[in-house]
This record gives C-alpha cells, sequence and structure tokens, in this order.
C-alpha cells in the first residue's frame, strides 16, 4: 500500500497496527528487501581472549593445577587482558584444556 502512494501512517491505521511500526517495517523493506529481523545477541567479545589463546594454553602449561581465577589474574597482569571467570571456562572448553594430558 505504501509502495502504491499510501503515507505509512495511513497504512498503519489501516491494518490497526502503530505508526512506528509500520515506519520501521517499511524503511527495513527499503534497506534489505525483507521484512525478516536482524539477528540478535550472539558472541560480540570472545575475539578479545581467542586471539590470546596461545598465551593461555602455555600459561596452563607452565601451571597445570591452575583455577579459572587464577589464569585470569595472570592474564591480566602479564598482558594487561581482563576477564571473567566464565569467559576462561568458556576458552578452555572450547579448546577442551579440561581434557589435555598433564
Amino acid at each position: 500500500m505504501v509502495d502504491g502512494g499510501m503515507s505509512r501512517r495511513s497504512a498503519a491505521k489501516q491494518f490497526g497496527i502503530a505508526p512506528s511500526t509500520a515506519i520501521k517495517w517499511v524503511d527495513a523493506w527499503r534497506r534489505a528487501g525483507s521484512y525478516r529481523p536482524r539477528a540478535q545477541g550472539g558472541d560480540r567479545r570472545s575475539q578479545r581472549i581467542e586471539a590470546r589463546t596461545e598465551v593461555v594454553l602455555a600459561l596452563v602449561d607452565e601451571t597445570p593445577d591452575f583455577t579459572l581465577l587464577e589464569t585470569a589474574a595472570r592474564l591480566e597482569d602479564e598482558h594487561g587482558l581482563r576477564v571473567s571467570q566464565s569467559t576462561m571456562w568458556r576458552l578452555f572448553f572450547r579448546w577442551d584444556v579440561f581434557r589435555r594430558p598433564n
């Protein structure tokens, strides 16, 4: 209807939706050619720790009786990268650190 000349607000009223919704849908259609929603969430920060994987694995090899917090603290002290315990866990899980031979 909007492509046929109707305003977005008039189209919204006819379909019983909020004008802001019609405006956003038309903008999305014109921008992307689709009404599909954009991707949400996802990992936006693991590249910081992944870039230091070799360093972290070397720390683990150097001190096999590590804790996640100790490894994170050393990473911050020695390389200036501050990460949480859960970030360390996910890195270790991805790289199967818990199954590595000592």
